[in-house]
């Protein structure tokens, strides 16, 4: 699951290297930026072509789901590379394409990391060669994500991570705590456990993890990037909403009722199975990770939607999940768009990911689907957790954006933002920090940033 993690998978996807990726392959082969469709005939034709594909992977045993598409079209084959998860394998994607040599046809890329190469112009646009007629089959937040406001298609979404709480039933009950729908009522929850009990915490709020403080802004409505056409951003990380996410996380902190410890450490998760935590805020790829982390814990928790800051309407954010999309530099640009769109979309290998990898659905078929729906693990005193994501994944905004730089936005958030939670000092500072940091290191990447 550390793949999932924001820092590790998108820390060495930056704006520099990334434009000086664009010469290496601009003008390649069959990677036309052309949005005039490819006709049936001619995909046919290329699916009877013997071909080899080259497709970068993370994903374990995925081999499996990339027979079904090799049974389907035998011409076709297909050479899976684990080029390394997170830092490692965008490192070499990026070499590749600075290279303008050794790049795959098709490689895994989260939906966060996808504005650091559509700037740079390295992906293929799929809506040509059919992708578009896929819209309706994927949640509506995951299309948002990966297409364009020219109706471009950069990638095909593959897996999601539509937050929710993870709470300990025992926990709450023995203190006569009601699980919270707002988040007054959880701040009053946090106050009334660590008073009477100082060894446990309500939560924990990883001051290391900015994807979580990421998903946390996407569900307060937050609009924190937006890019208009090539060179200019609008960059809004201390607005508003930011500023009360900022006031609320960083009172609490100072109050030492919620802990800020690293998260994906043997502390952290030693504090899952001693009860030093008593709800995670997480993602839907977060039960699966705690069942098999905190066995000790089995049948101890619950899950429930994230606390609302309106409760009259309830809405989330999204934490993980990735895509398939096409480099622009393929030499078989139609059989490398198919193969991204079967992979996702053929009802046999997007069900396989679910039953094969526990990755959590990204089509609306799968999220309806009882067998997926209708599961009841006894980790979690036989709920329906399934079930519940499935319908939180219908409250994520479809407007959040990333920056084109999401590596920097990491860093500096750690060093600001996530350090004023760890030191107990000034959030709401600590974000105008944040947001100066990001302002310079934008303008002095050559963009024009609205506002600033």
């Amino acid at each position: 699951m550390s793949r999932r993690r924001f820092l590790a998978t998108t820390g060495a996807v930056s704006l520099g290297a990334a434009l000086a990726a664009c010469s290496g392959d601009s003008d390649s082969g069959g990677s036309s930026a052309s949005t005039k469709s490819v006709s049936q005939a001619d995909i046919d034709k290329a699916m009877m072509t013997p071909t080899q594909l080259t497709f970068w992977t993370w994903v374990p045993n995925i081999q499996e789901e990339v027979a079904l598409f090799e049974k389907k079209y035998p011409a076709i084959k297909v050479k899976v590379v684990n080029a390394g998860q997170g830092v490692a394998h965008y490192t070499k994607l990026r070499t590749a394409l600075k290279a303008g040599t050794g790049a795959p046809d098709v490689a895994q890329i989260e939906y966060q990391a996808i504005p650091t190469y559509t700037i740079t112009n390295s992906l293929l646009n799929l809506a040509p060669y059919g992708a578009s007629e896929l819209k309706d089959q994927f949640v509506d937040w995951t299309w948002g994500q990966v297409s364009g406001p020219g109706g471009e298609v950069w990638a095909i979404p593959q897996d999601t991570g539509p937050m929710g709480m993870l709470y300990r039933k025992d926990i709450f009950d023995q203190h006569g705590i009601q699980v919270p729908t707002t988040w007054d009522e959880f701040a009053a929850a946090a106050r009334t456990l660590h008073k009477a009990d100082p060894d446990v915490y309500l939560t924990n709020l990883a001051a290391n993890e900015p994807a979580a403080w990421h998903g946390l802004l996407w569900q307060a409505g937050a609009k924190p990037y937006a890019t208009s056409g090539e060179s200019t951003l609008s960059i809004s990380v201390d607005d508003a909403v930011s500023k009360k996410l900022g006031e609320y996380w960083g009172g609490l902190a100072k109050e030492g009722v919620i802990s800020t410890d690293p998260d994906f450490t043997d502390g952290w998760y030693a504090g899952f199975n001693k009860g030093k935590y008593a709800t995670w805020l997480t993602a839907a790829w977060g039960p699966g990770f705690l069942s098999g982390s905190a066995k000790s814990t089995a049948g101890k928790w619950r899950a429930a939607p994230l606390p609302q800051w309106d409760a009259s309407k309830p809405v989330s954010g999204n934490w993980g999940g990735s895509t398939t999309a096409v480099i622009r530099a393929t030499k078989n640009p139609i059989a490398a768009a198919q193969f991204a769109q079967f992979l996702n979309s053929d009802p046999a290998s997007a069900k396989m990911f679910v039953t094969k990898q526990f990755s959590f659905p990204a089509t609306k078929a799968l999220l309806a689907d009882a067998s997926f729906t209708g599961d009841a693990p006894a980790f979690y005193g036989g709920q329906k957790v399934n079930q519940l994501f499935a319908d939180i994944s219908d409250t994520v905004s479809t407007s959040f954006q990333w920056p084109p730089f999401l590596d920097q936005a990491a860093t500096d958030w750690t060093e600001t933002v996530g350090k004023s939670l760890a030191d107990k000092s000034d959030t709401v500072a600590a974000l105008g920090t944040w947001q100066s940091r990001l302002t310079t290191y934008a303008k002095n990447q050559g963009f024009t940033v609205k506002g600033a």
